[in-house]
């Protein structure tokens, strides 16, 4: 791996995000720019950025929530974060294409939940698509059967991590 950094967001970061998430993700699932600038605004404190000389190659997201499972309103209602919850949801794992396979998305995901394990909270909760069950398993998240998600107008799997 070559040498990276990783930090927390801010609002200028937003189109560095936007653009990553439209790499990573299909028309249909990847969330919008006006929606990141909401979450940007609400909780920035909730963007892991992994840079590599200034580029930023991976990332997580996400809000927290008392809600324990993951809602499809949560992607566009940053509203719906609330800095006391129990939960820490991710709504992404992003990582550019070019830069997969190399341990980045790992290592940013490590430090999202190793944050979610100093705030306190009960765990972390996620969704993904079936292929990548086995990937969040070696994090140690139980996959918890189909989600209620129509997100994107696939089939996802909830996937939820305990401390």
């Amino acid at each position: 791996m070559e040498n990276y950094s990783i930090r927390k967001a801010t609002i200028n970061d937003l189109d560095s995000i936007s653009e990553l998430e439209a790499i990573c993700f299909p028309a249909a699932e990847a969330a919008k720019k006006e929606s990141f600038k909401s979450r940007l605004d609400k909780y920035p404190d909730y963007f892991f950025l992994l840079f590599i000389s200034g580029k930023l190659v991976s990332m997580v997201n996400g809000l927290v929530t008392d809600i324990p499972d993951l809602q499809d309103e949560m992607y566009d209602d940053a509203g719906m974060h609330d800095p006391n919850g129990a939960w820490q949801m991710i709504f992404g794992v992003d990582t550019h294409p070019d830069y997969q396979r190399n341990g980045y998305a790992e290592a940013t995901l490590k430090a999202f939940i190793e944050n979610a394990r100093k705030e306190n909270r009960k765990g972390v909760v996620l969704t993904c698509k079936d292929k990548l069950l086995h990937y969040y398993e070696k994090f140690g998240f139980v996959n918890e059967g189909i989600s209620d998600s129509t997100h994107g107008d696939v089939t996802w799997y909830q996937m939820r991590l305990k401390f």
